[in-house]
């Protein structure tokens, strides 16, 4: 999300992640710090840290100088010196921890000169930057096309206004080094404006992009990351990962930079592990390393006549047999000495799901609704015994009148 999407409002509430602005970092960013020493006051007889962090475009950031000692807060959009004019962008960071900062990459205030704070950007400086905003996308499709048609191999990835429009930033990507003179002549006369052209790598890229990795969340490099350290294979052989190009590649094409995080303990865990080149020496013949699992402390061994057949055998009894063949002795099998494996007990309730039918509750007469007040004949039993005990009566009667010699009511009505 971009930094102005707590501003869209919809029924009084900020849009975005929902916090309603008290997210404590200025909405949703990349490369977002919380400055937990806000509220805190300076103590007396002490001066506040007049440099406070400002943040522009897709995470790039810069210390400016409060010289006006203005009373700047997080959040608070500012006009700061560039060269040449000045350029907009959001306070991020204010206080002590900006001297934090500053040490945590080397920066000293006293060793280095910085451009200084202008003011509080008002409703002008705020419609310039706006404005240039929107055409930072129809300028970066124009600079592609230049591109082609000049037949320079690079990618513009990303274009940035300075906030008074005087300049203009294309960040490109490319593998060999590009003559671009022609490149510039052409953006100038299209935007009427200062081109610079910044060479960026391709985490870099990814970085300022974004996106979402194969693991669900968001890259590192837009997040947090900031220290774009190279990435080998050895990493992944050492996690005994497989080597496919597809999987250990990043959204950059580079090789995943979470590579490097469990890396070291995985050095550690493997400083216990003996030598997988030396083979264990049986009666039954040489025994070589197939594979291992670090954490289990489990190691599989297989017969050079039979290769398929993977024996499991703990560290420990790994480290006994070569103790042994280091003295000179032989074990007669290593499925004499194979890890022994816990049977697993079983439940002794029965699993039942999925013998049950899922249209066992479903209505089977749905479709066959009938109105009300009609009733299929002989559908209520009910009715049909009280009719059937009617007749029986009515029968019952007929035959008595007949033998008494009383005329029935039907011949009555017919005389």
């Amino acid at each position: 999300m971009g930094c102005a999407t707590c501003a869209n409002k919809t029924s009084g509430s900020p849009a975005g992640c929902k916090n309603n602005g008290t997210c404590g970092t200025d909405g949703c960013n990349k490369l977002t710090v919380f400055n937990w020493l806000s509220n805190m006051e300076v103590p007396n007889g002490q001066e506040a840290f007049n440099y406070v962090e400002v943040r522009f475009k897709n995470g790039r950031k810069d210390f400016y100088y409060n010289a006006e000692k203005l009373h700047l807060y997080d959040g608070d959009v500012i006009a700061v010196e560039a060269s040449p004019g000045h350029d907009v962008g959001v306070v991020c960071l204010s206080g002590e921890l900006v001297r934090l900062q500053m040490q945590k990459k080397g920066i000293f205030p006293q060793n280095h000169e910085f451009k200084k704070v202008y003011r509080k950007a008002n409703e002008k400086d705020i419609e310039q930057w706006q404005a240039g905003r929107a055409k930072e996308a129809d300028a970066m499709y124009k600079a592609r096309g230049f591109a082609n048609e000049l037949g320079l191999s690079m990618k513009i990835s990303d274009v940035e206004y300075q906030g008074d429009l005087t300049k203009a930033i294309f960040y490109y990507t490319a593998e060999e080094r590009v003559d671009f003179r022609g490149l510039i002549k052409k953006l100038a006369d299209a935007f009427r404006t200062r081109i610079e052209m910044k060479q960026i790598g391709m985490r870099q890229e990814a970085g300022r992009l974004g996106g979402i990795g194969s693991c669900g969340r968001e890259l590192c490099c837009s997040t947090w990351l900031t220290d774009f350290r190279s990435v080998s294979t050895t990493a992944a052989r050492y996690q005994q990962l497989s080597l496919n190009p597809s999987k250990l590649a990043g959204q950059c094409g580079k090789l995943k930079c979470c590579l490097n995080y469990e890396l070291d303990v995985y050095l550690d865990e493997l400083k216990k592990f003996p030598d997988t080149k030396k083979n264990l020496k049986t009666k039954k013949g040489e025994a070589f390393f197939q594979k291992m699992d670090i954490f289990g402390n489990k190691m599989w061994y297989s017969y050079q006549d039979n290769p398929y057949e993977f024996i499991e055998l703990s560290l420990e009894r790994v480290n006994e047999i070569l103790v042994m063949n280091k003295k000179g002795q032989e074990v007669d099998e290593i499925k004499d000495f194979k890890a022994q494996v816990e049977v697993e007990v079983q439940p002794e309730y029965a699993n039942v799901v999925g013998q049950d039918d899922l249209t066992r509750f479903d209505n089977q007469n749905k479709g066959k609704k009938r109105k009300k007040g009609r009733r299929k004949k002989g559908g209520n039993p009910n009715q049909a015994q009280q009719a059937k005990g009617k007749a029986s009566t009515k029968s019952r009667n007929k035959r008595n009148n007949n033998r008494r010699g009383k005329p029935s009511n039907n011949n009555n009505k017919k005389e």
